[in-house]
């Protein structure tokens, strides 16, 4: 079971900032087929997940608690709390569903996230209603991350990606601290989603940026004291690695579908929701 919910007081409740330790970088297949599964409410897209995120009904339960009624930019209900529920952090950290999820984005085997697909598809339409935002954001990991970020390379990062806004947030003990090897990320992004309106705690200038997104390393420098300067640049790729979300993705269905959506679907529609 979840020991807590890390509320504001909580001095690891934005870990979610520094997870990225597990992004291999390299290509996978892309993140299809849940986009074919009906819009459901927050309760019907995480009962898929209980034997993966311990404790997921109850947190859903928070989550829509915390929802503002109504939501800003137009959410439902459901697709407000859907990423209040992504950025709620508890202990343990692992057992967190972004951490869960984040993993099984980056697995090889996309089967695994057949059961994630009417929580994905819940979420990813949430954040396709919000408007892209172009500007540079900022993310940062304790250790040294540059083997695989050598300058001019293209890499991907497959999970969703938490950034902020400010550099200051980072600095601190509770982040990257002032000592020891560390690695800070300065991403110009091109599709990143403002959800501090929508975020379990609205005083953090959080840019989400969607799973699937492409990079090309700008520069990669070794400052003093054990800091390292990543700067990545977001580029479109000429193929979606994230399939968007339905045109028609609108209503809350009562029912999910039985069966699971095929995973690999024609690439034949390459127009973004993002």
């Amino acid at each position: 079971m979840a020991k807590k919910y890390s509320d504001d007081d909580d001095l690891h409740h934005n870990q979610r900032f520094s997870d990225l330790a597990g992004e291999h970088c390299e290509m996978l297949l892309p993140i299809q087929g849940y986009e074919k599964k009906p819009l459901v409410s927050l309760e019907d897209a995480v009962e898929p997940l209980v034997q993966f995120v311990l404790d997921v009904k109850r947190m859903a339960y928070v989550a829509k608690m915390k929802c503002r009624n109504p939501p800003d930019n137009d959410l439902t209900k459901d697709e407000s709390a859907s990423i209040i529920l992504y950025s709620m952090e508890w202990e343990p950290q692992e057992e967190c569903l972004y951490h869960v999820l984040n993993a099984t984005l980056r697995a090889e085997n996309r089967r695994k996230l057949v059961p994630w697909f009417l929580y994905l598809k819940l979420v990813l339409t949430a954040l396709s209603k919000l408007p892209p935002l172009q500007r540079t954001v900022f993310r940062g990991v304790r250790g040294d991350l540059r083997k695989g970020y050598e300058k001019g390379k293209e890499v991907i990062w497959w999970g969703f990606s938490s950034c902020t806004t400010t550099q200051d947030v980072l600095e601190n003990d509770q982040f990257l601290g002032s000592v020891g090897g560390r690695t800070f990320f300065t991403i110009e992004c091109i599709n990143g989603k403002d959800i501090q309106q929508h975020s379990s705690i609205k005083t953090e200038d959080e840019v989400l940026l969607p799973p699937g997104r492409l990079f090309k390393v700008v520069s990669c420098l070794n400052q003093s004291g054990g800091l390292y300067m990543i700067q990545l640049r977001e580029i479109e790729p000429p193929y979606p690695l994230l399939e968007p979300v339905s045109k028609d993705a609108s209503k809350i269905s009562t029912a999910a579908t039985a069966n699971p959506s095929p995973i690999i679907a024609p690439m034949g529609r390459y127009s973004s929701s993002f």
